[in-house]
């Protein structure tokens, strides 16, 4: 009787010098019974546990494998939604060598709001933008990591500050021999100034050198035509929509020649839009690879300034004095306008979006984007990015789809969905978690509980002493900016 058992605990000596009884796998961060959001799919993924080690998610499994992991530090995310850490793929940081402080003011803003990795898409301030994403990605400056285009390429005497302006195919060699020195992300290429050869041959040369092209579109120049010169993304979705009318090309050129306003154009676009014109151009866009960021937040804030003023906007104690200085200017222009110009910028707005889900039909990558940052009035770092998502949403995508236009398609463009983008093993432990499901609603994105950046947990506790680190700072900005 007493053989088995002396066998039985041979077997388990020779088990355990052996080492075939491992020990538990030592890991940073764990997130426990979390109901894991796959954005490729949309699938919810319930009871998962997210390990992570440093900066990188080393595997996911169902909860109840997680006493597998010992974990340094644990989140207890039982009735939360875990998401990518979202993209913002357009914003701006400038004003002037005096706004610097302003301006490091909004990198915690991103992450108090989950927004995890920003496209800045040119300023007048990129040799700080530069020392930023450096710092950032180190995790000496606490914010998101930064992609940046530095100063855009332009003609002479642009309005656009910081420019690197060109006039001939010489300068134009020159300035992106800069960009590559700086090791941009991508290439930022406005039309103020810029003659549409020279646009169109930075964009080409841009592509022979394996740079991403972002890009505002000269009147007289296509949207197919540019998509076929290989542009990877045009910023704002009224370019777009002239797409759809045939007569696009031609009243551009009348554009450029001063014989018309870009406001009286649009109306004879918007008479001639044409939809199956619209949706044979997307899909050629689509085919090439040619994205689009709508930046619909930006627009409707200044098409509606009329409904809603913004003066009494609770998050203007996040902003500085000096930007929302910058804010003026487009605020005076608008308030110009008679009751006819307002009804016009409301219908252009509706028309515009409206291309959207059309876009998203034809197979275009939409990428989430808010233009926010200086100059552009009430359109806030952060919170910005939730009014883009519900946006896109009330204009015709679903949760999921702009869902992707904040993570997985973000990171694709840039080409970092290898690590980015999703939530798997290997991926960039950047997470953040949700009180209700975003799939079924759009606004839970707003309703965040944690956030890990670089592995790194941020409670609720500690986003709000983030927000309440930067309304401090602006106040003392604002205190020291009067006379």
């Amino acid at each position: 009787m007493t053989k088995p058992l002396l066998s039985s605990a041979l077997a388990l000596a020779l088990v355990l010098a052996s080492g075939t009884v491992h020990a538990a796998e030592r890991v940073d961060l764990l997130v426990r019974d979390a109901t894991v959001i796959d954005v490729v799919d949309g699938k919810r993924r319930p009871h998962q546990a997210i390990a992570v080690r440093g900066a990188r998610i080393v595997a996911i499994v169902d909860e109840a494998r997680a006493g597998r992991f010992d974990a340094a530090q644990t989140v207890d995310a039982s009735g939360k939604f875990a998401i990518p850490g979202l993209w913002d793929m357009h914003v701006h940081f400038g004003g002037g060598e005096a706004l610097i402080e302003e301006n490091r003011n909004l990198l915690p803003l991103y992450v108090a709001h989950g927004i995890t990795a920003v496209r800045d898409a040119a300023g007048d301030l990129s040799p700080s933008v530069f020392e930023w994403r450096t710092a950032t990605a180190a995790g000496t400056l606490l914010g998101p990591r930064i992609f940046t285009s530095g100063p855009k390429i332009e003609g002479y005497k642009s309005i656009w500050p910081g420019d690197l302006e060109i006039g001939s195919i010489a300068e134009l060699n020159q300035a992106l021999d800069k960009l590559q020195g700086w090791k941009v992300d991508f290439v930022k290429i406005t039309d103020n100034t810029l003659s549409p050869e020279l646009f169109m041959a930075a964009v080409k040369e841009a592509g022979r050198r394996g740079l991403k092209t972002s890009a505002h579109v000269p009147y007289p120049i296509t949207i197919d035509e540019v998509s076929a010169a290989g542009l990877s993304s045009v910023e704002h979705i009224d370019y777009a929509f002239k797409a759809g009318s045939p007569k696009e090309k031609a009243l551009g050129e009348a554009i450029a020649r001063g014989e018309m306003t870009s406001r009286d154009a649009w109306t004879q676009w918007n008479a001639t839009f044409d939809v199956k014109l619209a949706k044979a151009t997307y899909a050629r866009m689509a085919q090439r690879g040619t994205a689009v960021t709508p930046t619909l937040n930006g627009s409707e804030v200044v098409a509606f300034l009329d409904q809603d003023d913004h003066r009494n906007d609770d998050y203007l104690k996040y902003i500085g004095p000096g930007l929302q200085a910058t804010y003026t200017w487009r605020v005076e222009r608008a308030a110009k306008d008679d009751a006819a110009a307002i009804a016009a910028r409301h219908l252009r707005f509706e028309r515009n979006a409206s291309v959207l889900p059309l876009l998203q039909q034809a197979g275009v990558t939409i990428l989430a984007g808010t233009d926010a940052g200086f100059l552009n009035s009430y359109n806030y770092p952060g919170i910005g990015l939730h009014d883009e998502l519900a946006l896109l949403v009330k204009y015709g995508l679903t949760p999921l789809q702009a869902l992707q236009a904040a993570t997985i398609n973000g990171a694709r463009f840039l080409g970092h969905d290898d690590s980015n983008g999703t939530l798997a093993a290997g991926k960039a432990a950047d997470i953040v978690l949700l009180d209700a499901d975003p799939l079924l609603d759009i606004a839970a994105t707003r309703r965040i509980d944690t956030v890990v950046m670089k592995g790194q947990a941020y409670d609720r506790s500690h986003l709000d002493a983030m927000l309440a680190d930067v309304e401090a700072r602006v106040a003392a900005q604002q205190a020291q900016a009067k006379p």
